[in-house]
């Protein structure tokens, strides 16, 4: 681990079929703390292009989905003693360098849970701008505070978060649960702008099957949704 990493800080990658994207992610990421990258049964020698850096590589035999590699991570975060999980993905769509920015409202003591928030420009496919759009609106009607961007994989959050919030859902409904159920339980959410970077990288994203559950997931809430906040239960 470079010196200037935090022991106290580890950085989440999960990774499928990045072989051509990891390192440089890996390699800006070891610079905030220590990396677990989740190999998540890819076939195209992802997972030696991050042992050759020297950070913890995870396997998953098979692919089981974005949501099963994130909470693989955060169980070796937990055992190797992390206090700050941050999780960003492998295809290069998010910057390692916008990690301490993330960090700072943590380790100030302000949020408990930290997004990287992107803007919604021609950067990003039209399709993605109005579900991101849609998803935010509907996430800031349940948590009753700001959301921009509930689709993002790039997040911060403390170790008591993430050992109380731990959501069913093995693939891209994984992070909606997540934020959803963080929010319902009342922690404290900031968003961060981050640059918004699309090209080339492939999604592995399905669009009817993993669209569809994670409108299951905002279905959990849809009381909240009508009335808003303000009507949650006693």
């Amino acid at each position: 681990m470079p010196a200037t990493a935090d022991p106290r800080v580890a950085i989440v990658i999960p990774a499928y079929q990045a072989a051509g994207t990891v390192a440089a992610v890996v390699t800006g990421a070891r610079a905030a703390g220590t990396v677990y990258v989740v190999d998540d049964g890819s076939t195209d020698g992802t997972g030696d292009g991050a042992r050759g850096i020297g950070v913890t590589v995870l396997r998953h035999e098979t692919n089981r989905g974005k949501g099963a590699a994130l909470a693989t991570g955060i169980a070796a975060a937990f055992a190797g003693g992390a206090e700050v999980i941050v999780t960003l993905d492998a295809d290069g769509q998010h910057p390692p360098a916008e990690i301490p920015r993330l960090l700072a409202p943590i380790t100030e003591g302000r949020a408990d849970l930290v997004l990287g928030a992107r803007a919604r420009t021609e950067a990003m496919p039209l399709g993605r701008r109005v579900t991101n759009w849609l998803s935010a609106r509907l996430a800031t009607r349940i948590a009753g505070q700001g959301v921009r961007d509930a689709q993002t994989g790039f997040r911060a959050f403390t170790r008591g978060l993430a050992e109380r919030v731990r959501p069913a859902g093995d693939r891209y409904d994984y992070e909606t649960a997540f934020l959803l159920a963080a929010c319902d339980a009342g922690f404290r959410v900031q968003c961060v702008t981050v640059p918004t970077i699309y090209a080339g990288a492939g999604s592995h994203f399905r669009p009817w099957a993993d669209t569809w559950r994670v409108v299951r997931v905002f279905g959990r809430y849809a009381r909240r949704i009508v009335v808003g906040a303000g009507g949650r239960a006693a």
